[in-house]
């Protein structure tokens, strides 16, 4: 064998051991044995463990001192759709800033979870129109029909970009119970309004139920690593 073909034979055989040894610091619980090949479905296992953790530390992250941090800790638990994390998202919305809480609102409808329709229910009265207008757009996401009379009363909000947005919600719900309210939003003051109500009425007129898709382009989420859907 050339000097050259033993070089490289011993510079892969170095990697290997090192990729062996980094994945045991990293993750405790695998067991590295000289000479054995992966089991297959190792690396989704690890992957899956790794994520766990990532969600509890950004749990925690959600309680930062920096404002910033928490911010950008709630929009990492929407693009992970880890539905554990709501109830710590909701509790986060206490004592933040606007902006933060129409951040947490806005990735509560993202996780799609009905479990946090109340948390969003209770948004449709905050004080922020942006945390309230988040709100309506959260409750179509998730789809909870249940919210239809909460939103029909926000149709009177005294923010017109906050009515616009309920009506958009109500279409998107798809519940017949929203068209005396959305009929009388045809003669909102605001020209925005009375054309989301329109649409709305129209989507509700033509269909029986929500829509199977609220939002047919979603904003994309843009990984470097398959997602992997944390429950």
């Amino acid at each position: 064998m050339s000097p050259a073909a033993v070089f490289f034979r011993t510079l892969l055989k170095s990697s290997a051991i090192f990729i062996g040894v980094t994945a045991i610091f990293l993750h405790p619980s695998l067991e590295w044995r000289p000479g054995a090949t992966p089991a297959a479905g190792t690396t989704v296992v690890a992957t899956q463990a790794g994520n766990e953790a990532a969600v509890d530390a950004l749990i925690a992250a959600l309680k930062d001192t920096d404002m910033s941090v928490r911010r950008e800790a709630a929009r990492a638990l929407a693009q992970m759709n880890s539905r554990r994390a709501a109830p710590a998202l909701a509790e986060a919305m206490k004592g933040a800033d606007p902006a933060l809480r129409a951040t947490i609102v806005g990735a509560l409808g993202d996780l799609g979870d009905i479990t946090v329709a109340p948390a969003l229910r209770e948004a449709l009265k905050d004080e922020s129109p942006a945390v309230r207008a988040r709100a309506a757009g959260a409750l179509a996401d998730i789809g909870d029909r249940e919210s239809v009379m909460a939103l029909v009363a926000a149709l009177k909000d005294a923010s017109p970009d906050v009515r616009r947005r309920v009506a958009s919600a109500l279409g998107d719900l798809g519940d017949s119970r929203a068209l005396d309210a959305l009929t009388q939003a045809l003669k909102d003051t605001d020209a925005s309004v009375r054309r989301s109500a329109a649409a709305a009425i129209a989507d509700i007129a033509g269909n029986d139920g929500p829509h199977p898709h609220p939002h047919p382009h979603p904003r994309p989420v843009v990984s470097v690593h398959p997602r992997v859907v944390v429950r």
